[in-house]
């Protein structure tokens, strides 16, 4: 697939290594102008239809998902300015169900060489492939892979600063120190879903670390690594809950053929006097693992003639993933949160930049009792 017009337009503003940080280290001349200047302004958007197929009760969702609005500024050559808000399920009453407006980005880059730059202000984690590429263009399927949902809790971002640059060219990093999570919003179906802060008056009594790598020296591969470490005791200041993640994940595409594989593992320390502490607080006791564990693997395959003024590509995608993990002592897992799940589909590239996407996903759990669901999902996204 062809870049698209809004990834050239990041590309020339951020620095390489996230969809919304590519390039812009190359571009810093100290003989340039220092201009400022603002915009484009540019977006994305997707729309769902979901269609339960096992659960006859469940009713098809029709749902204007995301509507995004990315704005820029450049203040001269060294320093740059990112936005991104983002207004889910189009309508906000008060309630989480009805939709949420979010600040997902919001910082400034200070340029000083491609090998070293800073950045401080609301921040996309760097972990994953998903978290920081999750432009519908940009990905199979019409939902994020489940991975990136239960196990990497995208979109993940907060508050916080650090560095980042390109080494030798195919050696991309960054290193950011940032709010921590919330442990009390942990949960044994959904992971760390939910506990991140937001930058939302944020504690901030430890600071959590993450970092990634990418390496980009191999034609048509990328290859990355992530992690994420920090002490949770946000809202029970008593309790110590070190919380951490590691992630990998490779990219690879050569001539028709795109392949992407990840795997995640969460890590929560003292996971049983969390639960102990969140039952007294609140009276249920969440079960949260004391660790989370999910990966991936995907195919897909452009059929299309290379002549042919749009693109299509059929997928194939497997997941496995169990937010219980590995239970403490004297907490046991259920095996409904153990689950896999096959994703098929294809994406047609009406444009670069307006995808239109089929898919059917069938997940399965350990359970005898509680099925997992099936659905047939289309969609439609698009960025400018």
């Amino acid at each position: 697939m062809s870049l698209p017009r809004i990834g050239v337009f990041l590309t020339s503003l951020l620095l390489a290594g996230t969809s919304l940080s590519a390039g812009t280290a190359n571009a810093q001349d100290t003989s340039s102008q220092n201009t400022s200047q603002t915009g484009p302004i540019s977006g994305y958007m997707e729309m769902h239809y979901n269609r339960p197929i096992n659960d006859p009760l469940a009713p098809p969702i029709l749902d204007f998902h995301r509507f995004v609005l990315l704005v820029s500024h450049r203040f001269s050559d060294r320093i740059h300015f990112f936005g991104e808000i983002e207004l889910e399920h189009s309508i906000v009453e008060g309630l989480e169900e009805k939709g949420e407006l979010e600040l997902e980005q919001a910082y400034v880059d200070f340029l000083v060489t491609p090998e070293l730059n800073f950045r401080a202000g609301m921040m996309l984690a760097p972990m994953g492939i998903i978290n920081e590429r999750h432009e519908p263009p940009t990905f199979y399927g019409v939902e994020r892979p489940f991975v990136d949902t239960f196990v990497i809790p995208t979109t993940w971002f907060d508050v916080g600063g650090g560095i980042h640059g390109t080494l030798g060219g195919k050696l991309r990093y960054r290193v950011y120190v940032m709010a921590p999570l919330d442990s009390v919003e942990f949960s044994a179906e959904e992971g760390f879903r939910g506990a991140a802060q937001n930058g939302s008056n944020a504690h901030a009594r430890n600071m959590a670390v993450t970092g990634r790598l990418e390496y980009v020296g191999f034609r048509g591969l990328t290859l990355g690594t992530s992690f994420w470490r920090g002490d949770s005791s946000v809202t029970l200041v008593r309790l110590e809950t070190p919380t951490s993640m590691i992630a990998a994940d490779a990219r690879y595409r050569r001539g028709r053929f795109e392949g992407r594989a990840q795997y995640a593992h969460g890590f929560v320390e003292n996971a049983a006097e969390l639960n102990d502490a969140v039952f007294r607080l609140t009276g249920v006791d969440p079960n949260v693992g004391s660790q989370i564990r999910g990966f991936y693997v995907e195919g897909a395959y452009s059929v299309l003639p290379r002549d042919f003024p749009h693109e299509l590509g059929l997928f194939v995608r497997y997941e496995n993933f169990d937010t219980q993990f590995r239970m403490d002592e004297g907490n046991v897992g259920l095996p409904q949160f153990d689950r896999d799940a096959w994703v098929i589909g294809a994406n047609y590239w009406l444009d670069p930049d307006v995808v239109l996407k089929v898919d059917y996903s069938h997940v399965r759990s350990q359970s005898d009792i509680i099925a997992g669901p099936r659905s047939l999902n289309l969609g439609i996204g698009w960025w400018f």
